[in-house]
């Protein structure tokens, strides 16, 4: 009986077992195809948003066009002068637009043309000069600290405008039909600037904010800081049209010269820091250091070491930096905006060139001015000098900037830019 019972037991359980994998073979037969689906479709998904994807970036691309320097004759951007080009043009005024100081001295020869420069960081004192006075006549439309002096004798930069709208008050040629605008960079006249046939206008506290004279070179030149009034986003402001037009419309063709980085001068004069700033300067440091001194030997405390402690909550750099950036534009704190920008360029730059974290901003800056065979002096203004007095020339330099560093790059590491 008992081995009767154990045969049964083991046939029974030898049938269990059949079934069983009689069973389980149909349903793994039946899952592997509807995993096979669940991949393809998924898979199907993918290749479908990363074929719609491309094709959005390539319309994107093709319908945004990109935005170029300050007062770019064909820059659409915010600090562009394309809305004042078209006018121009409209009303007759040809505009041949280059890019290079080779390019604008033969433009500048082969037609009786009026020089239009609104950016001279790229180029030395010596260019300036000369495609200057390779024109007809010429209108710069920025004026840095070096520019006044540079073309016009007994002319001085000045401090920027930070009042109202003013008249012109002047009989200036192409100024006479406009009205009020607010400037920005004030230019001085001497006595003797004067008597020698300069005009300015739009006077305030002494200082003008167009200056109209014959230049050192001989060319007639107007100097006026027009970065804020020219550009797309201020053109239609006060009179800024009117003054534009006046002072641009009347000539049958316009040289637009635009430099750029890459024509920058090679092997020019480097100058100083002491010669490139004005002489009110160094005093001006001496006195606040004397001032700093004397607030910190009569309000100095001495509480023993600084201690390190812990907040008791953790904030990320996203937040701090975003909140730093609210406050520099609602105090309009352009120039400590800038310093941050160059901060940051010139430690990158400073990796990218092997300098210790030690190395001082004037010795990082005459290092990259000769890895990119770029002006000392040019590049020295773009990393130290420029002061940035609004939103628009704060783009201006974040733009100079990145394109110093792009060079930068280009010169260090030419295997990371190959398509």
């Amino acid at each position: 009986m008992s081995s009767t019972t154990a045969a049964d037991h083991a046939a029974r359980r030898a049938r269990v077992q059949a079934q069983a994998q009689a069973q389980q073979q149909p349903q793994d037969s039946t899952h592997q195809p509807s995993r096979r689906r669940r991949i393809a479709v998924w898979s199907a998904l993918v290749v479908a948003l990363l074929v719609l994807a491309s094709i959005g970036l390539a319309v994107q691309s093709t319908l945004t066009k990109p935005d170029t320097g300050v007062l770019d004759p064909q820059g659409v951007g915010a600090s562009g002068a394309q809305a004042l080009a078209r006018v121009l043009e409209a009303q007759g005024t040809e505009i041949v637009v280059v890019r290079d100081r080779a390019a604008a001295e033969r433009a500048l020869a082969e037609r009786d043309a009026t020089l239009v420069l609104a950016d001279t960081s790229y180029l030395s004192d010596e260019s300036v000069l000369e495609v200057v006075g390779s024109a007809s006549a010429a209108v710069l439309l920025q004026v840095p600290s070096r520019l006044p002096e540079l073309l016009v004798s007994g002319a001085s930069a000045a401090g920027y405008h930070r009042g109202d709208a003013l008249s012109p008050r002047c009989d200036a040629q192409g100024v006479g039909g406009a009205g009020a605008i607010t400037p920005g960079r004030m230019i001085e006249l001497s006595t003797e600037a004067l008597r020698d046939g300069a005009e300015g206008c739009y006077p305030d506290a002494g200082a003008f904010g167009l200056v109209q004279a014959t230049s050192v070179v001989g060319t007639p030149v107007t100097l006026i800081d027009a970065v804020s009034l020219f550009s797309n986003a201020h053109i239609v402001d006060e009179s800024n049209a009117a003054l534009a037009l006046g002072l641009l419309g009347t000539a049958d063709t316009l040289v637009w010269f635009v430099p750029e980085l890459a024509g920058a001068d090679v092997g020019a004069e480097s100058l100083t820091l002491g010669e490139l700033t004005p002489g009110w300067v160094s005093p001006a440091i001496v006195l606040l250091l004397c001032a700093g001194l004397a607030a910190a030997v009569w309000r100095g405390r001495r509480f023993g070491p600084l201690v390190a402690e812990r907040l008791p909550v953790t904030v990320r750099a996203s937040e701090t930096t975003e909140g730093r950036a609210r406050l520099y534009a609602r105090s309009r704190d352009a120039v400590h905006a800038a310093d941050q920008l160059r901060i940051g360029t010139l430690e990158r730059c400073a990796r990218m060139l092997g300098l210790g974290p030690s190395a001082a901003a004037p010795d990082i800056s005459d290092a990259m001015a000769a890895r990119i065979g770029a002006d000392s002096g040019v590049v020295r203004g773009i990393l130290i000098e420029q002061l940035p007095s609004s939103d628009a020339q704060l783009v201006a330099l974040s733009d100079q900037l990145r394109d110093l560093e792009t060079a930068v790059r280009s010169a260090t590491r030419p295997e990371r830019i190959q398509p």
